[in-house]
């Protein structure tokens, strides 16, 4: 069980999306790739909430400041999440950023990305559409 931070600072869980399928993204305001990914995820969370897809990305600014002005640049019309001391990442063991994992309505993670390539956006797309159906 893992515990962030929403943007009330308040420390909430990410069991909290359980019987979705979730899209968990880990970013910060220095990762270039992710100003590509956020339009993406943006369309995704868009096109699949109703049928359960909830995207969340969780940034790992350790100034709240940075991760505010990359949002005024690039908006997020999905949850986000803040774990500024990282020890989410951490058990996460990511290779790089950003940095995906998808899981299952079960709660069970399923795939990993490392990395946002705009050329693979159709084939994580239809994974998560894979998803939805089970």
């Amino acid at each position: 069980d893992h515990q962030v931070l929403n943007a009330q600072n308040q420390s909430v869980s990410l069991n909290e999306f359980k019987g979705k399928v979730v899209y968990v993204d880990f970013w910060a305001s220095w990762c270039g790739p992710c100003r590509k990914s956020f339009p993406w995820m943006n369309a995704m969370q868009q096109k699949y909430q109703a049928e359960g897809l909830a995207v969340v990305a969780i940034n790992l600014d350790t100034e709240p400041e940075l991760a505010q002005t990359f949002l005024q640049q690039v908006p997020a019309q999905f949850t986000l999440r803040f774990n500024p001391e990282g020890d989410v990442a951490k058990s996460f063991d990511l290779m790089g950023m950003p940095s995906s994992f998808v899981f299952n309505r079960q709660g069970q993670l399923v795939q990993q990305h490392v990395g946002f390539y705009p050329d693979n956006a159709a084939d994580y797309e239809r994974e998560l559409i894979k998803l939805l159906k089970e």
